[in-house]
């Protein structure tokens, strides 16, 4: 998933350097929103790991 933000990151920042807005704050709302579920995850699965550990 932070692959996909990445290239949609990497699309924006093309897109407004060419000068299509529209397209450029889409992609970049797409990466926002992919980004953040990511960190979602990976803090779930952070939490989820250390609470499986043996003590």
């Amino acid at each position: 998933m932070l692959k996909w933000s990445i290239i949609f990151l990497v699309i924006a920042l093309v897109a407004a350097v060419l000068g299509f807005g529209g397209i450029a704050g889409a992609a970049s709302s797409i990466a926002q929103i992919l980004f953040f579920a990511f960190l979602v995850i990976f803090v779930i699965s952070l939490v989820m790991g250390v609470m499986r550990r043996p003590m």
